[in-house]
C-alpha cells in the first residue's frame, strides 16, 4: 500500500471528503486529485500537515505501521513538527557550533539532574 492509497483509506475512515482535506491541509484540491488519480505520493514537505489533518502519526502514514499498536520497537529518533517548542529548540540547536552544542547539553543535564557518559 502506498502513502496516497493510506491517505484515501484515513480519508473514508473519517468520513472526510478530499475538499475539506484539503482545506485543513493547505494543499490545492487538483493535486490531491492527481495522487489520486495518478497513484502518486505528496512531497515530504506537505507529510506532518497530512498527519495532523488525518491524525495519524508519520511512521503509519509512511509504513502503514502503527507503533501504537504494539506491533513495533521504539526507535531511537523523532519525528518532530518545526512550530512546535521542541521544534523551535532543534532549530536554534542547529545553528550553534560544536562548544556551543556542547555547553547547551551540559545546562540541559544539569536542569534533569543527570550526567551525560
Amino acid at each position: 500500500m502506498t502513502i496516497s492509497d493510506r491517505i484515501f483509506e484515513r480519508l473514508a475512515q473519517l468520513s472526510m471528503s478530499q475538499k475539506e482535506f484539503a482545506e485543513l491541509t493547505g494543499i490545492k484540491p487538483s493535486t490531491i486529485s492527481e495522487w489520486k488519480k495518478n497513484g502518486t505520493n505528496p512531497s515530504s514537505d506537505k507529510l506532518l500537515g497530512i498527519c495532523r489533518a488525518l491524525d495519524v502519526s508519520p511512521e503509519w502514514l509512511l509504513s502503514g505501521v502503527d507503533p501504537a499498536a504494539g506491533r513495533v520497537k521504539n526507535h531511537e529518533y523523532y519525528v518532530v513538527d518545526v512550530h512546535t517548542d521542541t521544534g523551535h529548540m532543534i532549530e536554534g540547536f542547529n545553528t550553534l557550533d560544536r562548544s556551543q552544542r556542547d555547553r547547551l547539553i551540559g545546562y540541559m543535564e544539569a536542569l534533569k539532574g543527570i550526567s551525560r557518559n
